[in-house]
Parts: C-alpha cells; structure tokens; sequence
C-alpha cells in the first residue's frame, strides 16, 4: 500500500466542514461531496469512536457494496480516522481472503485545522496500487464538492 494525501483550503469554520463531510447535520451533504467516487454513495451506522461503519453504494445493475470499516480515532472538527477492513457484497460483510488482504489495516484520515475561520482539510489514505490513479483523480474533484458545499 502506499500513503496518499490530499489537501483543500475552505472557506468555513472547521466545525462546519466537518459537520459538512461527515453528514453530522444532514446525511445528504457527505452523499453530495461522495457522489464524485460514487453516485449512490452513503453511509449506514455511525461516526463514533469504536464503531463499525459501512461506506456503501450500488454499482450499474443495482447491486450494494462498499467497505466495512470501524472509526478508530474520533475528535471533533479536528481528527477522524477510519479501518477499512472489509468489503460488503450485497448485505454480507467479507473480512478474510485475498481482496480483503491487500487493504487489512488501511487507514483514512481526515484532519481539519482552522486559521481565522477557513479551514485547511487534509486526507491522508492507503491506497493498493490499483487504485492510485483513480484516487489521485477522484479525491480532488471530490474534495472541491467538499468545498463548495461547506461554503454555502
């Protein structure tokens, strides 16, 4: 795995772009920002310390499946940090075998740090090499969704 990272200065309240990417608020803003990776992309369970979290969507012919995650590390407006270690094909969660193996124990975290109310949003994720490009194009777009929303 390699460590990617990706940056965005925003101009809002740490506290509201975390609210915003996390759909703390409303669910719809982190499915807004989401949608660059995903058009169905959502959340089932809760960002709480210690809990498990499914990232899901559907894919073309309507099927769910995503990640199986747990959150790790919890600070409001200024850390959170997810385990992926699973993936959901359809309802059952698969957390042994060789898929699940090349991401078992990858981390993605989320930093916010705020200067006279704008906020710089830092991502850091491990990525399996497949998926480094697709990372390296999607986030930013992604992230830019982040920023427009949360200004609002």
């Amino acid at each position: 795995m390699q460590q990617l990272q990706f940056k965005i200065v925003i101009n809002a309240t740490a506290k509201k772009v975390y609210e915003t990417m996390l759909g703390l608020k409303n669910k719809s803003s982190y499915e807004y920002w989401t949608a660059a990776f995903n058009p169905t992309s959502t959340y089932e369970g809760s960002w709480a310390n210690g809990s498990k979290i499914h990232f899901v969507g559907t894919d073309e012919k309507g099927k769910k499946g995503g990640m199986v995650s747990e959150i790790v590390a919890h600070e409001p407006a200024q850390f959170v940090s997810i385990r992926h270690y699973g993936f959901l094909d359809g309802d059952t969660e698969i957390t042994t075998g060789e898929q699940v193996e090349k991401w078992a124990g990858g981390h993605e975290n989320y930093s916010y740090e705020e200067c006279n109310g704008v906020t710089t949003v830092t991502v850091t994720m491990d990525a399996i090499d497949d998926y480094i490009d697709y990372f390296q194009n999607t986030y930013p777009q992604a992230l830019e969704k982040l920023k427009v929303i949360s200004e609002q």
